[in-house]
């Protein structure tokens, strides 16, 4: 274990029983990754992946069964390096009678703040996260985009070294999502180290550093968006519509991969990864050499999304690269894409939800 990372995960390893007799269940799986300090890292994977367990963990709030983590250079659970941490869950849960400034003031004193810090701290953190203005209002009347406005102000309450957030976006609309990406960005330029969960990929493009995906308690990719989406696909996909005789075209596309190909009497819309601009521009000559006509070509970077899905499930990224050609991908990812995966993901989020009996 490295004392410089924020966080570092060797073989970690976390297991619940479904009931005093069920089988045990691995919701982490020999987990191996660390976070640098002063980076945005970025956590990702579909329902019952095992992200929040993993939170969890390395927070201390439940024990792991194996393997080693540590937070600040000290073992997962330490006092003192928690006290040093800024947490956002999933689900923050403020008492209803609070206006925004009480319950900063509660939070405030939770992490040892004296009475002037609070007053001096919490108005520029309402400002801060979009809320100045509706400070005094019951968080009754509050949104759920506005609920996450707060808890980010509240887990930045303390100057925290490092913030872990889980689903810092949820509910917030595209102006609010993108507040809270300038602020990430300005905590970053402040040296802080930010560790955020997510499942909006677009987001974790914007502003993460790095980004781990895991699927059913496994580690399956590790590495900046760049290199990720590369190692599961070549770098952009075409869409290119054509007029001419089918062999042809077909001649002229040689040797290419070819993902999907309509044809509709001397029309032709087909639809090829490529490695880059070279590569497309090899094709476009290959196509006028053989005297066919080039009507369009769109060609579209490889997202985040298209390596997530075929991470997850391959079969489902042929079907959302043919279907994404024309169109932007959508920006949410919430669960495996077939009803098998589903129902167990939805099994390990009730079981990752209460602390049911270690394993060991």
């Amino acid at each position: 274990m490295s004392a410089s990372a924020a966080i570092e995960v060797t073989n970690l390893k976390k297991s619940y029983r479904n009931g005093l007799f069920g089988k045990p269940f691995a919701a982490l799986n020999g987990v191996t990754f660390r976070v640098n300090r002063g980076e945005i890292f970025g956590l990702l994977g579909p329902n019952g992946a095992g992200k929040t367990t993993l939170i969890k963990t390395v927070l201390g709030i439940i024990r792991r069964n194996g393997g080693d983590a540590t937070l600040l250079g000290k073992p997962a659970g330490d006092r003192e390096s928690r006290l040093r941490v800024g947490y956002l869950p999933e689900n923050l849960r403020l008492s209803s009678h609070h206006t925004a400034l009480t319950a900063l003031e509660y939070y405030g004193r939770l992490s040892g703040l004296s009475a002037s810090d609070i007053k001096a701290n919490r108005m520029r953190l309402l400002e801060s996260v979009g809320l100045n203005g509706r400070e005094r209002e019951s968080i009754k009347k509050f949104s759920k985009g506005m609920l996450q406005r707060l808890g980010l102000a509240q887990a930045l309450m303390h100057d925290p070294e490092l913030l872990i957030l889980d689903e810092p976006t949820d509910g917030l609309d595209p102006v609010g999502r993108s507040h809270v990406r300038n602020v990430l960005h300005r905590l970053k330029d402040e040296g802080k180290t930010i560790f955020l969960n997510s499942h909006i990929l677009q987001e974790v493009e914007l502003v993460c550093d790095r980004v781990a995906i895991m699927d059913r308690g496994e580690l399956r990719a590790l590495g900046t968006v760049a290199e990720i989406a590369p190692q599961q696909s070549e770098g952009v996909e075409v869409n290119l519509s054509v007029t001419g005789d089918r062999e042809a075209v077909s001649r002229a596309l040689g040797d290419r991969s070819v993902t999907d190909w309509q044809t509709d009497g001397s029309h032709h819309r087909i639809l090829m990864p490529m490695l880059d601009q070279a590569a497309v521009d090899q094709c476009v000559d290959s196509m006028r050499q053989h005297l066919i006509s080039i009507v369009s070509l769109n060609p579209r970077r490889i997202t985040l999304e298209d390596a997530f899905l075929k991470l997850l499930d391959p079969s489902n990224a042929a079907t959302a690269a043919t279907s994404g050609a024309a169109a932007t991908a959508s920006p949410v990812i919430a669960s495996a894409a077939n009803d098998t995966n589903d129902i167990a993901a939805d099994a390990v989020e009730i079981i990752e939800d209460v602390e049911v009996i270690d394993e060991g």
